[in-house]
């Protein structure tokens, strides 16, 4: 018998424990003839020195799934990059769009991130080349089953070709719920596959779902200055960190217009196509190896792991540019050996950082990264990404019913699309 739905813990996009409305930093409308209007606007790209990354790696012949509502590949700049997926929320068999029914494009969004292909004018990903194959799990209010769904989904991910697995969702679960989806984990990383959850948008220390799960490889956002971000929840299991601030994507209600998005669900994103990155240049690595250059390489300033940001900020350019990383072991998870053994994972050389070894784009942040920002972004949405994230801040409210059904409310917010 399948455990019980779920309501979780969800948000993206800037909402920062406050129950005042978020305000949109902008929304345009989709370009028609502008060719670079969202490019411009994607600043962490050229922090990551993206032009000269794509010289090197444009992650192609890397599939990335995305457990996530959906995703809509009628969007111009995803056409011809989404392969057939499937629906696990609804047992639909091999239907992985958004339906029609869900109204929050907040699995399409994470498919832009990754490999939007800028056509149009539109959002360019940070692996345009690789391909997405979306496997819903969740709908537009955020119900979804960790253990069912997405256990299930996972596992077919190992089994149809995905490297790369892209998890922006975070909630509270349950004993039993967490121990059926360590096995989905464990089953996924015998199969050589990589998998990144966002750390969630609490601000807190509190332990989220998918991201604690030992196996997977917790996200936390970073703003423009390489700082982790007050929304960005923590905690000793944080692996990485990314730019998580100032992300356009297609807003909820008005899929022709672009809205500006906050959360670790992008930063989630942001990590998973620089995986693909890395693991296209570098086809004959595995996935232990891949994570491995990347926490080695990651930008940091202070002792690691850190709480707030793990290694430190994914830069890919320090391997597809300057050749950094040693691989290592291909088949020694670096995270699960750091793990057992209670010891760093990268190289010992992380312990005397350089000042050329921190934030979002490889240079020096005026403060260290590794604590949370004293002014963090207060708004970078005109919405809290969608209400499949979206919780209000002020009160949380778990209920349980003894028998087969168990629901989890939480703090939830409605959000608006300017």
């Amino acid at each position: 018998m399948s455990l019980p739905t779920r309501a979780v813990r969800r948000r993206a996009a800037g909402l920062l424990g406050a129950l005042t409305a978020v305000v949109a930093t902008w929304t345009v409308a989709a370009p028609a003839a502008q060719a670079d209007d969202m490019r411009s606007r994607q600043w962490y790209l050229d922090a990551m020195k993206a032009d000269e990354l794509w010289k090197v790696s444009t992650g192609k012949g890397v599939t990335v799934a995305v457990l996530d509502n959906g995703v809509d590949s009628s969007m111009v700049e995803l056409r011809g990059k989404v392969l057939p997926g499937r629906d696990f929320y609804n047992d639909k068999g091999k239907d992985g769009l958004a339906n029609g029914e869900d109204t929050t494009p907040h699995g399409t969004n994470m498919a832009l991130t990754i490999a939007g292909s800028g056509a149009g004018g539109g959002v360019k990903g940070i692996a345009p080349d690789a391909k997405i194959l979306p496997l819903k799990v969740a709908d537009a209010l955020g119900s979804y089953d960790l253990a069912d769904y997405g256990g299930r989904a996972l596992r077919y991910a190992a089994d149809n070709g995905a490297k790369v697995v892209n998890i922006s969702m975070a909630g509270v679960e349950f004993e039993e719920s967490i121990a059926k989806w360590q096995e989905a984990v464990d089953y996924a990383l015998a199969k050589g596959v990589l998998i990144f959850a966002g750390s969630g948008n609490d601000g807190d220390g509190g332990v989220l779902y998918p991201a604690a799960t030992p196996g997977v490889v917790a996200v936390g956002a970073l703003d423009a200055k390489g700082k982790i971000t007050k929304f960005s929840s923590y905690g000793s299991h944080l692996a990485l960190a990314a730019p998580g601030v100032e992300v356009p994507g297609r807003c909820s209600k008005n899929k022709n217009r672009y809205c500006a998005f906050e959360g670790t669900s992008y930063a989630t994103a942001i990590t998973s196509g620089t995986a693909a990155l890395i693991w296209s240049a570098h086809p004959d690595w595995t996935a232990n190896q891949v994570l491995r250059v990347m926490l080695e390489t990651a930008g940091h300033n202070g002792p690691v792991p850190s709480k707030y940001i793990g290694y430190g900020s994914v830069r890919p350019a320090q391997v597809l540019l300057e050749g950094k990383g040693n691989p290592g072991d291909p088949d020694v998870n670096p995270l699960l050996a750091a793990r057992a053994s209670q010891s760093p994972a990268p190289s010992a050389s992380q312990a005397s950082p350089s000042p050329d070894n921190t934030g979002a784009s490889g240079t020096s942040p005026t403060t260290d990264p590794g604590t949370p920002a004293k002014t963090g972004s207060t708004a970078g949405a005109e919405e809290s990404g969608l209400p499949l994230w979206a919780v209000a801040a002020s009160a949380v409210a778990v209920v349980a019913v003894l028998g087969v059904v168990v629901t989890v409310v939480v703090r939830r917010r409605a959000s608006t699309d300017a």
